[in-house]
């Protein structure tokens, strides 16, 4: 029997069947003898094996109120913010095990109070950081309406000052956005509208719309792969990762540099590669340059503001795939995405 895994209750058993064996031997010691006033002596006899089963049940619950006495000191006391307190199971029985589970239940408390403490921790370094990045563009903003201000008179100056204005106005608009799609995919709040779509299709979307940036940057764009692949995504959201990820290029390449948007299928895989030969990625960057909001010490990008990359991962994640990175400085970068395809596995 598992109670009797308990050794407190196991000498309970053994001192109440120690007292009823003596019980038991000076009845039969009476039987034997049938000494005068007989009934008297069983009698005594009875009432000593009452008292002693009393003694020994009592002396039991008492031990047994004070464990629990303790225990109860010890959840009072992790109520009062103690989170080191733990209730002692140094012994075996039903009790200790139910014990055991407290501080169980305790050590997972303890592991969600330290994770909320370091979502709290991340969401006020993201707001600091935000805030950080709109200082930039409210600041320019507000240096160009005042110089508009100032050279009403020169028109010239006025449209440059504009152009410079509404440059501001898109990387506020850009951050918002991103923003916003980055919490609701955290959230889960966006249900991924997906069906079987033609990447060839999705590819030249997204060609048409980088070639006018390609001819006034002096860049190449180069898009290729098979017309027979498909995959079951969303097409907005598979057209915005891998739009990211062409933005992210032209944002690290110069004039004459080429970037490769290629696609193929294999056997239970449809890939994505991104490629370009512009500035690459710094080795100590490569682990990080999915993380919000991180930014370079080694890259000259003054624009970004570190949403594009960790927005791709999270919508590619979201379509069950993997994104890898990998770059060797001053020759490029390489941006493979992998899809799963269930039917074929």
């Amino acid at each position: 029997m598992n109670i009797l895994t308990n050794r407190k209750i196991k000498r309970l058993f053994c001192r109440l069947l120690a007292v009823t064996a003596v019980f038991a031997a000076v009845s039969a010691a009476l039987a034997g003898l049938k000494p005068p006033g007989m009934v008297f002596w069983m009698l005594l006899s009875s009432t000593g094996m009452g008292v002693s089963v009393f003694v020994v049940i009592y002396l039991y619950f008492r031990g047994q109120n004070k464990t629990m006495e303790k225990a109860v000191g010890q959840i009072r006391n992790y109520i009062s913010g103690d989170r080191n307190a733990r209730i002692e199971c140094d012994d075996e029985g039903e009790l200790y095990r139910l014990f055991h589970e407290v501080n169980t239940l305790v050590s997972i408390l303890n592991a969600h109070a330290e994770n909320e403490g370091r979502s709290k921790k991340f969401m006020k370094d993201t707001i600091s950081d935000i805030s950080h990045q709109l200082k930039t563009p409210l600041a320019a903003l507000s240096v160009y309406n005042g110089l508009m201000l100032d050279e009403t008179a020169d028109i010239s100056a006025l449209r440059e000052f504009a152009e410079l204005s509404e440059q501001e106005l898109d990387r506020i608009e850009t951050l918002v956005q991103n923003l916003l799609k980055i919490a609701k995919l955290d959230a889960g709040t966006i249900v991924m509208d997906k069906s079987v779509e033609d990447i060839s299709e999705i590819m030249n979307r997204i060609e048409r719309h980088f070639t006018c940036r390609a001819g006034q940057e002096g860049k190449n764009l180069i898009f290729s792969g098979e017309d027979t692949v498909t995959l079951f995504c969303d097409r907005n959201w598979l057209t915005e990762a891998v739009s990211n990820l062409v933005k992210n290029a032209f944002d690290h390449t110069k004039e004459g540099d080429t970037i490769r948007v290629e696609w193929r299928a294999f056997a239970s895989v449809v890939q994505i590669v991104v490629r370009d030969n512009g500035s690459g990625i710094h080795p100590e960057d490569l682990p990080y340059i999915f993380k919000r909001f991180y930014r370079s010490r080694f890259s000259k990008d003054t624009q970004g503001i570190g949403l594009g990359l960790p927005l791709t991962k999270a919508v590619i994640e979201a379509h069950h795939g993997t994104i890898e990175a990998d770059s060797i400085p001053g020759a490029g970068a390489v941006f493979t995405i992998n899809f799963l395809i269930p039917t074929n596995l």
